[in-house]
């Protein structure tokens, strides 16, 4: 059986979907690397909204998908950008997002770290409305038992007049953190709101003075998370850590390098590529384990075209085909999103992104996966 996928240029190309997955099961967990999966939420298709709404959200779905990771022994970065926060789910659905997932991780043992931020802002504050914000989401995260990760905040770069600002933000929130948290650095690639952060548009100041925000408090960050698809610069800052202190990459384009690391060090990972290679990147991790970084490398370095893939410009909306792909996986009944997302990419690249998961095997079941793009395929007029 074949498929017809539509190109960019619009015409259409046979695709030959796999008749089996690629044979892979849960194992120990992982000794040399610490791994979280940001994770992203299922909407509820019959929630009557509108993008406007607050998110609706299908609550068992979402929480069997963290099931589904914790399973295969990656932790779950929660009420990230990849839960779509500031993207159609707000304050209230992120909050009641971390108590759900915080109290299941206790219930099944699961490794889980919640973002936060300062979304319950709306338009313009202070830099003491910024503070209270974050402690506020703080103290949610620390009284939910999860590790908490304080994410870039919208508020923050649009009240900071320079760099003194966000050391003296960040300085007041890690003196008052109950436990090590961990600092996020989100480029504007992600989300153009966060140009300059850290108070310069030039990358090596700003570097400069997040560094300089974990090395005034090295016991109160447990690690950094470096999401600037700078393969280069998230070395260099790696380097320059104070001992004790990881690096999480959040590169969705050069992980391999850097979870492999060289003779100087490694990177950890949090990243929102491992949403859909999930089980596929805890066999390479387990790898990694034994010693054996080239077959590591040679698990790993093949999903980097569909990472990148997913992950184009517009990157912000990497989301919808994350969220594509677990509907295609069978983790999730429908393809539908908060704030309406699913319309965020287009026919061609839906197409191309079923075609590289097929082909990496990522599909538990093939035979579904082919079902339910031929009928987004119908939908959209294309027919086989």
């Amino acid at each position: 059986m074949t498929i017809q996928l539509p190109g960019a240029d619009g015409t259409l190309r046979t695709h030959e979907p796999r008749t089996e997955p690629l044979a892979l099961t849960t194992g120990a967990p992982f000794t040399s690397r610490t791994v979280f999966s940001a994770a992203h939420v299922v909407a509820d298709p019959f929630a009557d909204t509108t993008p406007d709404s607050p998110a609706a959200i299908d609550w068992d779905a979402t929480l069997a998908f963290r099931r589904h990771l914790w399973s295969h022994g990656l932790g779950v970065a929660e009420a990230m950008d990849t839960a779509q926060r500031g993207m159609g789910l707000d304050w209230a659905g992120a909050a009641e997002l971390i108590r759900r997932s915080a109290a299941e991780a206790k219930s099944v043992g699961g490794l889980i770290a919640c973002g936060v931020g300062t979304d319950q802002l709306t338009g313009q504050a202070s830099l003491a409305e910024v503070r209270a914000a974050y402690e506020e989401q703080l103290a949610l995260v620390e009284a939910s038992g999860a590790r908490a990760i304080l994410m870039a905040s919208r508020a923050l770069a649009a009240a900071a007049s320079g760099p003194e600002d966000y050391l003296d933000v960040y300085g007041h929130l890690l003196r008052q953190s109950a436990e090590p948290v961990v600092l996020h650095w989100l480029g504007p690639m992600f989300d153009p709101a966060l140009e300059g952060y850290w108070g310069s548009s030039d990358l090596d100041t700003a570097t400069d003075t997040f560094l300089e925000v974990v090395a005034a408090h090295p016991d109160k960050v447990e690690g950094i998370k470096v999401s600037l698809l700078d393969a280069g610069r998230e070395i260099d800052i790696r380097r320059r850590l104070p001992q004790g202190v990881r690096c999480y990459t959040g590169d969705d384009f050069n992980y391999p390098e850097l979870i492999a690391g060289d003779e100087k060090g490694f990177s950890h990972a949090l990243l929102g590529i491992f949403d859909p290679l999930g089980p596929l990147a805890a066999e390479a991790v387990r790898v990694l384990d034994t010693g054996n970084t080239a077959g590591f490398r040679e698990l790993l370095d093949p999903t980097v075209e569909l990472s990148r893939h997913l992950f184009q410009t517009p990157t912000r909306f990497y989301k919808t085909g994350v969220v594509f792909l677990a509907w295609l996986a069978g983790h999730q009944s429908h393809f539908t999103m908060v704030g309406g997302l699913q319309s965020a990419r287009s026919l061609p690249h839906f197409a191309r992104a079923y075609e590289l998961a097929d082909g990496l095997g990522l599909f538990p079941d093939p035979k579904l996966a082919e079902e339910r793009m031929k009928s987004l395929l119908a939908l959209y007029g294309v027919n086989q």
